[in-house]
């Protein structure tokens, strides 16, 4: 039996699984009553999972109708993944001086699951993600890892939707080629060259690219 304060974060993590696992999709439509019998809990803990996701972005309520899963734009990813390269690549050129050769070696160690393209797509994704929310963290600034973290976090269920509504014929390692040319640049302390290799990782968002370019 869940303590009551979790059901929440249950009902919650259980909605952004059936997003990520394709059993949701963007546009459908959600409603209390059937979230309260499909996972066997009170109206209280559903109606602040929903009120939650529809802060962090996920849904759109719509008053006595229910809840719209958001979709998101081209432009939209694009303004994402903009933000991440101001935000990455800024603390990277001020402070790449102070990165050691054993954080170097974190990433490295990192890198090896992000080019594993045995794993599913969003194990891939995850892996991804710990690549640069750890570089993130070795500039020692809580406020920008945790607009990072949220950002990436966003970006998850931009990859689920691209991801679902893509033909899905994609090699995972594609989008993160480049984390082997950050790394080399970050050993040099080249930052110009680094963030030129941060801006093309970022373009490969998801190997989806071409999908984009299509959309566009």
């Amino acid at each position: 039996m869940r303590a009551p304060s979790n059901l929440k974060d249950f009902v919650y993590k259980s909605i952004e699984a059936d997003l990520l696992a394709g059993n949701l999709h963007s546009g459908d439509i959600i409603n209390e009553k059937d979230l309260v019998e499909k996972y066997g809990v009170s109206k209280s803990p559903v109606r602040d999972a929903l009120i939650a996701m529809c802060a962090d972005g996920i849904l759109k309520s719509i008053p006595r109708y229910g809840y719209e899963v958001i979709s998101y734009s081209v432009e939209d990813v694009y303004s994402m993944l903009q933000f991440r390269l101001v935000l990455e690549s800024g603390f990277l050129k001020q402070r790449i001086v102070t990165l050691t050769d054993r954080q170097i070696d974190e990433l490295e160690t990192l890198n090896v699951d992000c080019q594993n393209d045995d794993r599913t797509p969003f194990e891939h994704w995850a892996a991804n993600e710990n690549f640069h929310l750890k570089l993130m963290s070795f500039w020692h600034n809580d406020y920008a890892l945790q607009e990072l973290r949220l950002t990436m976090h966003r970006l998850t269920r931009a990859y689920a939707q691209f991801y679902w509504n893509s033909n899905r014929d994609v090699l995972l390692s594609r989008d993160t080629e480049h984390h082997t040319d950050i790394i080399e640049s970050l050993r040099k302390k080249d930052a110009d060259e680094a963030i030129r290799f941060i801006s093309m990782d970022l373009h490969n968002f998801g190997g989806f690219e071409d999908f984009f370019r299509q959309a566009r």
